[in-house]
Protein backbone atom coordinates (compact mmCIF):
# COMPACT_ATOMS: atom_id res chain seq x y z
CA UNK A 1 0.00 0.00 0.00
CA UNK A 2 1.17 3.99 -0.74
CA UNK A 3 1.52 5.74 1.87
CA UNK A 4 -1.62 7.59 3.81
CA UNK A 5 -0.11 10.64 5.11
CA UNK A 6 1.21 13.00 2.47
CA UNK A 7 4.08 15.40 3.13
CA UNK A 8 3.37 18.84 3.74
CA UNK A 9 4.60 20.00 0.83
CA UNK A 10 2.06 17.76 -1.41
CA UNK A 11 -0.53 18.36 0.60
CA UNK A 12 -1.00 21.55 0.53
CA UNK A 13 -0.20 21.33 -3.55
CA UNK A 14 -3.72 19.03 -3.47
CA UNK A 15 -5.59 21.80 -1.63
CA UNK A 16 -6.69 19.78 0.94
CA UNK A 17 -4.96 19.50 4.62
CA UNK A 18 -5.25 15.35 3.52
CA UNK A 19 -5.59 12.71 0.11
CA UNK A 20 -5.38 8.44 0.01
CA UNK A 21 -3.64 7.05 -2.72
CA UNK A 22 -3.93 3.28 -2.80
CA UNK A 23 -3.30 0.47 -4.87
CA UNK A 24 -6.24 0.55 -7.09
CA UNK A 25 -5.57 4.25 -8.34
CA UNK A 26 -3.05 5.46 -10.90
CA UNK A 27 -1.75 9.34 -9.53
CA UNK A 28 -0.23 11.20 -11.87
CA UNK A 29 0.53 14.66 -12.76
CA UNK A 30 -0.75 17.26 -14.50
CA UNK A 31 1.09 19.57 -15.75
CA UNK A 32 -0.22 21.88 -18.69
CA UNK A 33 2.82 24.43 -19.21
CA UNK A 34 5.24 25.32 -20.76
CA UNK A 35 2.98 23.66 -23.74
CA UNK A 36 2.40 20.14 -22.49
CA UNK A 37 -0.25 18.61 -25.84
CA UNK A 38 0.41 15.38 -24.92
CA UNK A 39 -0.59 15.53 -21.37
CA UNK A 40 -3.74 17.45 -22.35
CA UNK A 41 -5.02 15.55 -25.09
CA UNK A 42 -4.68 12.81 -22.76
CA UNK A 43 -6.54 13.83 -20.18
CA UNK A 44 -9.25 15.91 -22.16
CA UNK A 45 -9.63 12.63 -24.21
CA UNK A 46 -9.37 10.17 -21.18
CA UNK A 47 -6.56 8.31 -22.68
CA UNK A 48 -5.04 7.44 -19.91
CA UNK A 49 -8.75 6.52 -18.09
CA UNK A 50 -9.29 4.23 -20.86
CA UNK A 51 -5.84 2.67 -20.54
CA UNK A 52 -6.24 1.93 -16.87
CA UNK A 53 -9.70 0.52 -16.64
CA UNK A 54 -8.61 -3.14 -17.90
CA UNK A 55 -6.44 -2.76 -15.04
CA UNK A 56 -8.96 -2.33 -12.70
CA UNK A 57 -7.57 1.69 -11.90
CA UNK A 58 -9.11 4.59 -11.62
CA UNK A 59 -7.12 7.60 -13.01
CA UNK A 60 -6.52 10.72 -10.43
CA UNK A 61 -4.83 13.79 -11.85
CA UNK A 62 -2.78 16.76 -9.32
CA UNK A 63 -1.69 19.83 -11.30
CA UNK A 64 1.86 20.42 -9.93
CA UNK A 65 3.84 23.27 -12.04
CA UNK A 66 7.46 22.15 -10.46
CA UNK A 67 9.96 19.54 -11.33
CA UNK A 68 11.42 19.56 -8.27
CA UNK A 69 7.91 18.99 -6.17
CA UNK A 70 6.75 16.13 -8.38
CA UNK A 71 9.98 14.47 -7.58
CA UNK A 72 9.42 14.70 -3.67
CA UNK A 73 5.71 13.32 -4.67
CA UNK A 74 7.37 10.31 -6.43
CA UNK A 75 10.12 10.01 -3.46
CA UNK A 76 6.90 9.72 -0.71
CA UNK A 77 5.07 7.67 -3.17
CA UNK A 78 1.69 9.68 -2.72
CA UNK A 79 2.70 9.99 -7.25
CA UNK A 80 3.37 7.34 -9.63
CA UNK A 81 3.83 9.14 -12.58
CA UNK A 82 5.45 12.57 -12.90
CA UNK A 83 3.11 13.56 -16.31
CA UNK A 84 6.15 16.25 -17.48
CA UNK A 85 9.39 16.62 -15.92
CA UNK A 86 12.62 18.49 -17.12
CA UNK A 87 15.36 16.25 -16.75
CA UNK A 88 17.31 18.84 -14.70
CA UNK A 89 15.10 18.19 -12.13
CA UNK A 90 15.46 14.52 -12.99
CA UNK A 91 19.14 14.31 -12.66
CA UNK A 92 19.00 16.40 -9.39
CA UNK A 93 17.00 14.24 -7.85
CA UNK A 94 18.84 11.14 -9.04
CA UNK A 95 21.85 12.69 -7.25
CA UNK A 96 20.47 13.15 -3.96
CA UNK A 97 19.65 9.51 -4.15
CA UNK A 98 15.93 10.23 -5.12
CA UNK A 99 15.27 7.04 -7.79
CA UNK A 100 13.27 8.95 -10.65
CA UNK A 101 13.48 6.92 -13.90
CA UNK A 102 12.41 7.85 -17.45
CA UNK A 103 9.50 6.59 -18.84
CA UNK A 104 9.22 8.30 -21.88
CA UNK A 105 10.35 11.90 -23.99
CA UNK A 106 7.94 14.67 -24.66
CA UNK A 107 9.75 18.08 -26.22
CA UNK A 108 12.83 19.92 -26.00
CA UNK A 109 11.21 23.36 -25.98
CA UNK A 110 14.39 25.48 -25.89
CA UNK A 111 12.32 29.08 -27.18
CA UNK A 112 9.34 28.47 -24.17
CA UNK A 113 12.14 28.92 -21.10
CA UNK A 114 13.25 32.71 -20.85
CA UNK A 115 14.90 34.74 -17.90
CA UNK A 116 12.05 38.42 -18.02
CA UNK A 117 13.18 41.50 -16.84
CA UNK A 118 9.94 43.80 -16.03
CA UNK A 119 8.97 46.88 -17.73
CA UNK A 120 11.41 49.38 -17.48
CA UNK A 121 14.11 47.51 -15.99
CA UNK A 122 17.27 46.06 -16.58
CA UNK A 123 18.03 45.85 -20.12
CA UNK A 124 20.54 42.88 -19.38
CA UNK A 125 21.88 39.48 -18.20
CA UNK A 126 24.80 41.47 -16.69
CA UNK A 127 22.13 44.04 -15.38
CA UNK A 128 20.76 41.61 -13.04
CA UNK A 129 24.02 41.90 -10.73
CA UNK A 130 22.69 42.76 -7.29
CA UNK A 131 18.91 42.28 -8.37
CA UNK A 132 16.19 39.96 -6.90
CA UNK A 133 15.07 37.46 -9.44
CA UNK A 134 12.56 35.46 -8.65
CA UNK A 135 11.82 31.69 -9.98
CA UNK A 136 11.39 27.62 -9.39
CA UNK A 137 14.99 26.17 -8.13
CA UNK A 138 15.96 22.56 -8.98
CA UNK A 139 14.55 22.97 -12.31
CA UNK A 140 15.47 23.73 -15.84
CA UNK A 141 14.86 27.55 -15.68
CA UNK A 142 16.94 27.76 -12.36
CA UNK A 143 20.13 26.11 -14.55
CA UNK A 144 18.93 28.42 -17.82
CA UNK A 145 19.46 31.61 -14.64
CA UNK A 146 23.18 30.10 -14.13
CA UNK A 147 24.28 29.49 -16.93
CA UNK A 148 23.57 33.31 -17.93
CA UNK A 149 24.91 34.33 -15.49
CA UNK A 150 28.33 32.45 -15.76
CA UNK A 151 28.24 33.24 -19.55
CA UNK A 152 28.54 36.93 -18.35
CA UNK A 153 31.18 36.46 -15.87
CA UNK A 154 28.58 36.17 -13.09
CA UNK A 155 27.56 33.63 -10.87
CA UNK A 156 24.19 32.81 -8.98
CA UNK A 157 25.49 34.74 -5.53
CA UNK A 158 25.67 37.87 -7.66
CA UNK A 159 21.78 38.11 -7.65
CA UNK A 160 19.24 37.53 -4.80
CA UNK A 161 17.62 33.84 -6.16
CA UNK A 162 14.00 33.63 -4.36
CA UNK A 163 12.29 30.52 -4.43
CA UNK A 164 8.66 30.57 -6.34
CA UNK A 165 6.35 28.67 -8.54
CA UNK A 166 5.97 30.02 -12.13
CA UNK A 167 2.37 31.91 -11.09
CA UNK A 168 3.70 33.36 -7.80
CA UNK A 169 7.04 34.39 -10.32
CA UNK A 170 5.01 35.57 -12.62
CA UNK A 171 2.75 37.73 -10.34
CA UNK A 172 6.07 38.95 -8.33
CA UNK A 173 7.53 40.69 -11.83
CA UNK A 174 4.12 42.15 -12.44
CA UNK A 175 3.87 43.81 -9.26
CA UNK A 176 7.47 45.11 -9.41
CA UNK A 177 8.35 42.91 -6.20
CA UNK A 178 10.96 40.86 -8.26
CA UNK A 179 13.46 42.70 -10.86
CA UNK A 180 13.11 39.69 -13.16
CA UNK A 181 11.53 36.19 -13.13
CA UNK A 182 12.14 32.75 -14.42
CA UNK A 183 9.08 32.36 -17.14
CA UNK A 184 7.88 29.73 -19.42
CA UNK A 185 5.63 29.80 -22.31
CA UNK A 186 2.32 31.64 -21.87
CA UNK A 187 3.43 33.80 -19.16
CA UNK A 188 6.31 34.86 -21.41
CA UNK A 189 4.36 35.86 -23.97
CA UNK A 190 1.57 37.95 -21.27
CA UNK A 191 4.50 39.60 -19.95
CA UNK A 192 6.32 40.52 -23.12
CA UNK A 193 2.67 41.91 -23.79
CA UNK A 194 2.64 43.73 -20.77
CA UNK A 195 5.78 45.94 -21.73
CA UNK A 196 8.08 42.86 -19.91
CA UNK A 197 11.14 42.41 -21.50
CA UNK A 198 12.93 39.11 -22.18
CA UNK A 199 16.80 39.35 -21.15
CA UNK A 200 17.49 35.81 -22.81
CA UNK A 201 15.73 32.52 -23.68
CA UNK A 202 17.18 29.43 -23.44
CA UNK A 203 18.36 28.96 -26.32
CA UNK A 204 22.14 28.90 -26.78
CA UNK A 205 22.70 28.06 -23.01
CA UNK A 206 20.37 24.73 -22.17
CA UNK A 207 19.01 22.38 -24.21
CA UNK A 208 15.38 22.28 -22.18
CA UNK A 209 14.78 18.28 -22.37
CA UNK A 210 10.98 17.45 -20.61
CA UNK A 211 10.47 14.00 -19.75
CA UNK A 212 7.59 11.76 -18.34
CA UNK A 213 9.06 9.93 -15.30
CA UNK A 214 8.09 7.71 -12.36
CA UNK A 215 9.71 6.30 -9.16
CA UNK A 216 11.89 3.41 -9.31
CA UNK A 217 9.46 1.63 -6.68
CA UNK A 218 6.53 1.75 -9.35
CA UNK A 219 8.49 1.12 -12.36
CA UNK A 220 9.25 -1.90 -10.64
CA UNK A 221 6.66 -2.92 -9.09
CA UNK A 222 3.82 -1.36 -11.87
CA UNK A 223 5.45 -1.91 -14.84
CA UNK A 224 1.61 -3.04 -16.48
CA UNK A 225 0.90 0.87 -14.98
CA UNK A 226 3.95 2.24 -16.94
CA UNK A 227 2.96 0.28 -19.77
CA UNK A 228 -0.56 1.93 -20.13
CA UNK A 229 0.77 5.05 -19.01
CA UNK A 230 3.11 5.20 -22.24
CA UNK A 231 0.30 3.21 -24.15
CA UNK A 232 -1.92 6.24 -23.60
CA UNK A 233 1.28 9.01 -24.23
CA UNK A 234 1.87 6.80 -27.75
CA UNK A 235 -2.32 7.82 -28.54
CA UNK A 236 -1.93 10.92 -27.79
CA UNK A 237 0.99 12.15 -29.89
CA UNK A 238 -0.44 10.13 -32.91
CA UNK A 239 -3.72 12.15 -32.13
CA UNK A 240 -1.33 15.28 -32.36
CA UNK A 241 0.56 14.20 -35.59
CA UNK A 242 -2.96 13.95 -37.24
CA UNK A 243 -4.97 16.40 -36.44
CA UNK A 244 -2.42 19.49 -35.40
CA UNK A 245 -4.94 22.35 -36.06
CA UNK A 246 -7.83 20.66 -33.75
CA UNK A 247 -5.02 19.81 -31.11
CA UNK A 248 -3.69 23.67 -31.57
CA UNK A 249 -6.86 24.87 -31.00
CA UNK A 250 -7.39 22.60 -27.79
CA UNK A 251 -4.22 23.69 -26.22
CA UNK A 252 -5.62 27.37 -26.97
CA UNK A 253 -8.72 26.56 -24.74
CA UNK A 254 -7.22 24.52 -22.00
CA UNK A 255 -4.36 27.32 -21.70
CA UNK A 256 -6.63 30.19 -22.25
CA UNK A 257 -4.60 31.87 -24.90
CA UNK A 258 -5.29 32.58 -28.78
CA UNK A 259 -4.83 30.40 -31.34
CA UNK A 260 -2.11 32.40 -32.70
CA UNK A 261 -0.11 32.15 -29.22
CA UNK A 262 -0.97 28.54 -28.72
CA UNK A 263 0.51 27.87 -32.91
CA UNK A 264 3.68 30.08 -31.74
CA UNK A 265 3.75 27.66 -28.72
CA UNK A 266 3.35 24.87 -30.82
CA UNK A 267 6.18 25.75 -32.91
CA UNK A 268 8.08 26.54 -29.68
CA UNK A 269 7.89 23.17 -28.35
CA UNK A 270 9.98 20.30 -30.44
CA UNK A 271 7.93 17.78 -29.56
CA UNK A 272 8.74 13.73 -29.10
CA UNK A 273 7.80 10.43 -27.98
CA UNK A 274 11.37 9.12 -27.13
CA UNK A 275 14.36 10.57 -26.00
CA UNK A 276 17.45 9.64 -28.11
CA UNK A 277 21.24 9.39 -27.83
CA UNK A 278 22.08 13.14 -27.91
CA UNK A 279 19.35 13.29 -25.29
CA UNK A 280 21.53 11.39 -23.27
CA UNK A 281 24.82 13.55 -24.10
CA UNK A 282 23.04 16.08 -23.03
CA UNK A 283 22.55 15.16 -19.85
CA UNK A 284 26.04 13.80 -19.17
CA UNK A 285 27.02 17.22 -19.81
CA UNK A 286 24.33 19.22 -17.65
CA UNK A 287 25.06 17.02 -14.59
CA UNK A 288 29.04 17.65 -14.95
CA UNK A 289 27.62 21.79 -15.51
CA UNK A 290 25.43 21.79 -12.66
CA UNK A 291 28.10 19.99 -10.06
CA UNK A 292 30.67 22.95 -11.21
CA UNK A 293 27.99 25.29 -10.56
CA UNK A 294 26.80 23.46 -6.81
CA UNK A 295 23.18 22.79 -8.43
CA UNK A 296 24.37 18.93 -8.20
CA UNK A 297 26.49 17.51 -5.15
CA UNK A 298 26.97 13.78 -6.71
CA UNK A 299 27.72 12.36 -10.32
CA UNK A 300 24.65 9.71 -11.56
CA UNK A 301 24.79 7.31 -14.68
CA UNK A 302 22.30 8.70 -17.04
CA UNK A 303 21.95 5.23 -18.68
CA UNK A 304 21.01 3.69 -15.54
CA UNK A 305 17.97 6.13 -15.04
CA UNK A 306 15.95 5.66 -18.61
CA UNK A 307 13.84 2.73 -19.54
CA UNK A 308 14.61 1.10 -22.63
CA UNK A 309 10.91 1.98 -23.94
CA UNK A 310 12.02 5.76 -23.25
CA UNK A 311 14.21 5.33 -25.70
CA UNK A 312 14.49 6.13 -29.85
CA UNK A 313 14.45 2.25 -31.78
Amino acid sequence: MKKIVLTTVFSVMLGSGVAYADDKTLDISYVKSPFNLQMIVMKEHNLLEKQAKPLGLSVKWHEITSGAKQAQALASGDLDVAGVMNTSSVLMANGEGNPVMIIAGVSRPTDTFAIVAGKNGVKSIAGLKGKKVAGPKGTVLHQTLVAALVKNGLSINDVEFVQMDLPQAFSALQSGQVDAALLAATMVIKAEQEGAKVLTTANGLVVPKLVMASSDKVVKSHPDWIKATIAAHNQAGAWIEKNQTEAVALGAKVQGISIEDAQKLYNWSHFTQRINQADITSMKEDIQFMIKNDMMRNDIDVNGIVLPQAMEQ
